[in-house]
């Protein structure tokens, strides 16, 4: 059995977070400038096992996509061509933002490193992954 694997896309840095090798753990890897992500997953994925990718799906208040579907589609329609022995699918990620702020305010770490936007893409993934483990624990 592979590790989960979450992705916090973003256009110019995405967060990665992973499980532990028994799924029951979620855990930030990184945070990639989106240039060189595909490099840094095909590294990845040369060491590890990864059975499930889980992307970050943006959806607006109304339920509907948002507008950087626009650039998360065709990232998604990659990774299938790409990787097509792992499982590729999506995960609601509204409030990710706001939750991974303020788990890092609750953490304790200095006002500087709170400013540092490429923690809270990191944490963002961890909580995509955590949601997702959360969603397939309750079917």
């Amino acid at each position: 059995m592979g590790r989960i694997l979450a992705i916090d896309y973003g256009t110019k840095r995405t967060g990665v977070a992973v499980t532990d090798v028994l799924r029951i753990v979620p855990g930030g890897l990184a945070t990639v400038p989106t240039g060189q992500l595909m490099e840094f997953l095909n590294g990845y994925f040369s060491k590890e096992q990864v059975d499930i990718i889980v992307v970050g799906l943006p959806k607006n208040m109304n339920g509907e996509d948002s507008a950087s579907m626009r650039f998360i589609r065709p990232f998604v329609d990659k990774l299938k061509r790409l990787y097509p022995d792992k499982e590729i699918v999506m995960q609601d990620e509204r409030f990710t933002s706001v939750l991974a702020q303020r788990a890092i305010l609750e953490s304790g770490i200095g006002k500087m490193a709170r400013r540092n936007k490429a923690l809270v893409d990191e944490v963002s993934a961890t909580i995509i992954l955590q949601s997702y483990m959360d969603y397939n624990n309750r079917q």
